[in-house]
């Protein structure tokens, strides 16, 4: 029987896994996004270390990256929400799978702050995913389209709710406010809580076609399809684990290779510009003075890209050879034509 789209509310039909099967094409598609996220990390780590010239994580490309691969294991939250209690809540596996979701959000939250004490975890996606998962089983059950108008109105509301009281840090974890907080991963309920409402509409109308179909009826055959089922149903482990192996591996990389000597290179760029035109300097000028400044830097062995300071004369030096890439192109500017 396919979800009731109607505006009676009465439980949806069982899909696999909620009599006791799974759906192995939903466990290939967390696995996908586990790839995803192990991707971005992965970006983000060879940023940090300093072993690429920028962290490309943080660019506009990466940011959206990020949101989009988060947004796929919210969805995929939502599913999942239908898939273990299609008949009805469950209260044992739904507490123990809380509890297992929960347990890990607090030890992101206390490793991070151990490892990033100013910009540690405190809603990243795991809390968020939680939290969620709580709310979202009353929606289990109401009409699907009260659920997907309530998951359009949290997608929306940060861009319509506007209220100085929501900017207070403990009210950080709804996203509503102004202020951005300084956090490695923040995932508020608001809009991301919208994501896991679609999701389970998705999942109310869709799982019950999907069950029925020869994508739903899809089996594992060769080996890398079972590893790719098997990290989908073990995603939590997958998720805490992956992190500390990938800084592992290539802190031990950043040891033997050294850092890429160009980290660092867009950002000195960016803050010669802004002090250069605080002091009086012109734009353009400056601009075209901090690659200047940068690249002579190269050439002498002087740009620290670890922050190492520099030595008296090295000092004397990297300054010289500023105040002489300015100086030239600001008599070039201003020469008769």
């Amino acid at each position: 029987m396919s979800a009731d789209p109607t505006l009676t509310v009465r439980p949806i039909a069982a899909p696999a896994e909620a009599r006791g099967n799974r759906l192995p094409v939903i466990d290939a598609a967390r696995s996908a996004a586990l790839l995803a996220m192990a991707s971005y990390h992965t970006l983000w780590d060879l940023g940090y270390l300093r072993l690429t010239a920028e962290n490309y994580a943080v660019t506009p490309g990466g940011h959206l990256a990020a949101e989009m691969i988060a947004g796929s294991f919210l969805v995929l939250v939502g599913v999942g929400l239908v898939l273990m209690n299609g008949r009805g809540i469950r209260p044992r596996p739904t507490l123990l799978r809380l509890a297992r979701v929960g347990g890990a959000a607090l030890l992101v939250t206390l490793g991070t702050w151990i490892t990033f004490p100013d910009a540690y975890v405190f809603f990243g996606i795991l809390h968020c995913i939680a939290v969620s998962s709580v709310l979202g089983l009353a929606f289990l059950f109401l009409p699907v389209p009260i659920t997907a108008l309530t998951a359009a109105l949290v997608l929306a509301a940060p861009h319509v709710v506007q209220a100085a009281f929501l900017d207070a840090p403990v009210l950080f974890f709804l996203g509503l406010g102004s202020t951005m907080p300084r956090t490695n991963d923040y995932v508020p309920l608001f809009p991301w809580f919208g994501l896991v409402l679609s999701g389970i509409v998705l999942g109310r109308i869709g799982l019950p076609r999907l069950a029925r179909s020869r994508l739903g009826a899809w089996s594992p055959r060769s080996s890398l399809a079972r590893a790719a089922t098997f990290a989908g149903r073990h995603s939590l482990v997958v998720y805490l684990i992956h992190q500390p192996l990938l800084l592992a591996a290539l802190t031990g990389l950043v040891t033997v290779t050294g850092a890429n000597p160009r980290a660092g290179l867009r950002a000195f760029r960016a803050d010669y510009v802004t002090i250069c035109t605080r002091t009086g300097g012109e734009t353009p000028l400056c601009r075209i003075a901090a690659r200047c400044t940068s690249d002579a830097l190269l050439r002498e062995d002087l740009f620290r890209e670890d922050g190492r300071p520099f030595s008296p004369p090295e000092r004397l030096r990297a300054q010289a050879l500023s105040q002489g890439c300015y100086a030239t192109l600001e008599s070039a500017a201003h020469a008769p034509r």
